[in-house]
């Protein structure tokens, strides 16, 4: 079922679940965020996951939008009251139901950056109760699949979500930390835990992750 190449939106079924569930599918980058001048300069920017770099699609190429600061819209599932304006995102799309979203926030320092990680991952440990709350013709459940040793560590989710109108979506979440700068990674489409690519998707967060530095 083709999508609209630059929405990169799996949630074709209802226009109102789409503003929060729809981050399963979304990508966004981050360009460097505003940093006050007590903090240590960054010497560059960090960097985002090109297309090539996100789980392969069998049919379609990935295609990216620009590194856009400020917060993604629509804010991604979970995760998204936590983002603060300085954060910058891409989105990233193919030619089917498959989309990614890519955000990263430089904090003023490693413990703020410790503590904005800690606290992304508590959100996504809550995320499929949260889900079921806000909607309740959404039937949500989710995986934990671990830390990933790279940097200051990742963390990787998934979240399968089920409408009463019969649409089903899988969506995979990290949350990755070098220094002062966490980034956080979401793939998803339509399909269940059986169709969600856990491997691929490792792999591409540790290159996002790799390339905070």
């Amino acid at each position: 079922m083709p999508t609209n190449r630059h929405g990169g939106n799996m949630y074709v079924h209802n226009r109102r679940v789409r503003a929060a569930v729809t981050a399963l599918a979304a990508g966004a980058a981050v360009a460097v965020a505003a940093v006050p001048a007590t903090a240590t300069p960054r010497t560059d920017p960090p960097a985002f996951l090109e297309p090539a770099e996100l789980p392969p699609h069998p049919t379609s190429d990935w295609y990216a939008g620009p590194v856009t600061a400020g917060q993604p819209d629509p804010l991604p599932m979970c995760v998204g009251e936590a983002l603060p304006s300085t954060a910058s995102h891409r989105r990233y799309w193919t030619e089917y139901d498959t989309g990614a979203l890519q955000v990263t926030v430089v904090e003023r320092g490693t413990r703020q950056a410790r503590e904005f990680a800690a606290l992304l991952r508590r959100d996504l440990a809550d995320c499929a109760r949260k889900v079921m709350e806000q909607y309740p013709d959404i039937t949500a459940t989710q995986k934990y699949y671990g830390r990933l040793n790279v940097e200051e560590g990742a963390h990787v989710y998934g979240v399968h979500t089920v409408a009463e109108w019969g649409a089903s979506d899988i969506g995979l979440f990290s949350v990755g930390r070098d220094g002062r700068t966490v980034t956080v990674v979401q793939w998803g489409q339509m399909g269940t835990f059986a169709h969600a690519q856990v491997a691929d998707f490792k792999a591409t967060t540790v290159t996002a992750v790799d390339k905070l530095n």
